[in-house]
C-alpha cells in the first residue's frame, strides 16, 4: 500500500516520551497517512488529547467503554480501520500486557483485536529494559511477529545512561515507511557463514567455542524470505538447513575459507556470522595424546582471516561483519569495520544470555556514516531487521 492511504493507528502509552508522540503523528501525516491516536490513562497524564487532535486532525480515542462509540463497537472498528498499529511510547507495563493477552483498556483491545501489523517502539529505564521479564515479554512478542523499533542507548531523563531511550520521530516514521518489501533483496545472491569451527588437537579433541549457529541460519532465513538466492556456508551445528538454502558444510577454519572462496565471485553481498576460530593448533596428532600427568603445551598457528580476504577483493561484495565482544563492544566493531574494509558491521556484546549458545540478541550495526541498535529480542526478529538494513544499504551504495 503506498503511503498516500496508508491508515495508521497511534497507540499512545504513558512514559516520559509521549512527548514524541505529536511529532511522530506530523510526520506520518507528511507522508499521506491518516492518523488516529489512542491513549491510554497514563499517556494523558503526560501530555494532553488536545494536543494529538489537533496534529491528526481526528478525534482521540482514550476510554474502551465509550457509550456513543460502543453502540458501534467502536473500539472493533478501530481495530478493523487499521492497516497499520504503532504503540510509541511502549512502556514495560504495555509490552507486558500485551505480551500476556490482557486486555483491560481500549489500548491492549486494540491490539488484541487487530489484524493489522503492529509494530511497538518500547521506551523505558534501562534497568527496566534489561529486566528478565521485560526481556522474556519481548521476545514472546517478536515470535509472535510483533516488529520492534529500537529502543536506543543514550541518557534517559532519569538522568541515567544505557539503552531504554525511544527512537527518535524520525526513525521511527521511517522505519514504517521506508522498510523495504519483503522481496528487498529479489535477484540478488547472497552468500553467508554461520556457526563455528573445530581445529582438531588430535583425532578425539578440538578447538572450538560456544557459537550454536542461530544467528547466521536467522539471517540465511530471513534473506531467503526476503527473496535472495542464499548460500550458507556451516560450522558444525545441530540445526536443520533453512528451507530453500543452499548448505555447504564444513568443520575448519582452513575447510570454511575454501568453501566461501570457492563461492564468493557469484555472490553480490557477503555476512560473516561464523565465529571462525582464530588460531589452529601447529601440528595436530595423527593419534589420540594419552594423558602423561605433566602439563601440555600446544603452539597454535592463526588461521585465515576470510573477512578481510573477501573485503580484499579487487570487486568485493557488499561485506558485512559481525563482531562478538566481551568488552569496549562499539570501539572494537567501528575498529574493525575501517581495518578490513567493510560495508557494514553487526556488533554484539555475549554472554549475560546473548550472543553465544541463546535464543536472544542485541546487535549495532554500524557503517560508515551511521549506525543503529536492533534491541534485545528473538534471533529470529533480529534477523528480519538485520535483513532490512543491509538490502537497504546495499541499494543506496550499490544501486
Amino acid at each position: 500500500m503506498s503511503t498516500s492511504n496508508k491508515r495508521l493507528l497511534v497507540v499512545v502509552t504513558g512514559g516520559i516520551a509521549a512527548y514524541k508522540a505529536p511529532e511522530i503523528v506530523r510526520r506520518a501525516r507528511s507522508r499521506g497517512a491518516e492518523v488516529r491516536v489512542v491513549m491510554t490513562p497514563a499517556a494523558c497524564e503526560f501530555i494532553t488529547p488536545l494536543t494529538l487532535q489537533a496534529v491528526s486532525g481526528n478525534p482521540v480515542h482514550t476510554e474502551l467503554f465509550d457509550a456513543a462509540a460502543e453502540a458501534a463497537m467502536g473500539h472493533i472498528e478501530l481495530a478493523r480501520w487499521a492497516d497499520e498499529v504503532l504503540v510509541a511510547p511502549a512502556s514495560a507495563d504495555f509490552l507486558a500486557r500485551l505480551a500476556h493477552g490482557l486486555a483491560g483498556d481500549l489500548a491492549s483491545t486494540l491490539c488484541l483485536a487487530t489484524a493489522a501489523p503492529l509494530t511497538v517502539a518500547p521506551a523505558m529505564n534501562r534497568l527496566m529494559w534489561d529486566n528478565a521479564a521485560t526481556r522474556a515479554n519481548v521476545a514472546l512478542l517478536a515470535a509472535r511477529g510483533v516488529r520492534m523499533i529500537g529502543p536506543e542507548a543514550g541518557e534517559q531523563a532519569c538522568g541515567e545512561v544505557g539503552p531504554g531511550r525511544m527512537s527518535e520521530p524520525e526513525a521511527i516514521v521511517g522505519a514504517l515507511f521506508d522498510a523495504l518489501p519483503a522481496g528487498g533483496l529479489v535477484g540478488l545472491r547472497v552468500l553467508i557463514t554461520a556457526g563455528p569451527t573445530q581445529e582438531p588437537i588430535d583425532p578425539v579433541r578440538f578447538i572450538t567455542n560456544r557459537s550454536s549457529g542461530k544467528m547466521g541460519y536467522a539471517v540465511a532465513t530471513a534473506a531467503a524470505a526476503a527473496g535472495a538466492r542464499v548460500t550458507l556456508v556451516s560450522g558444525p551445528t545441530a540445526l536443520a538447513a533453512p528451507a530453500g538454502v543452499d548448505v555447504r558444510r564444513v568443520t575448519t577454519a582452513a575447510e570454511m575459507y575454501e568453501a566461501v572462496m570457492a563461492e564468493v565471485a557469484a555472490h553480490d553481498i557477503f555476512i560473516a556470522s561464523a565465529a571462525v576460530a582464530d588460531y589452529r593448533p601447529e601440528a595436530p596428532a595423527t593419534q589420540k595424546m594419552k594423558k602423561a600427568g605433566a602439563a601440555l603445551t600446544l603452539t597454535l598457528a592463526p588461521t585465515q582471516d576470510i573477512l578481510r580476504a573477501v573485503a580484499a577483493r579487487e570487486v568485493p561484495p557488499f561485506t558485512v561483519g559481525f563482531a562478538a565482544e566481551t568488552e569496549h563492544v562499539l570501539e572494537n566493531a567501528r575498529s574493525k569495520l575501517t581495518g578490513k574494509s567493510l560495508d557494514m558491521i553487526a556488533a554484539n556484546e555475549v554472554g549475560a544470555g546473548m550472543g553465544f549458545d541463546s535464543d536472544e540478541n542485541e546487535l549495532h550495526v554500524i557503517w560508515q556514516d551511521g549506525d543503529t541498535l536492533l534491541g534485545r529480542a528473538s534471533k529470529n526478529s533480529i534477523a528480519r531487521r538485520l535483513v532490512e538494513l543491509i538490502a537497504a544499504r546495499y541499494r543506496a551504495v550499490r544501486g
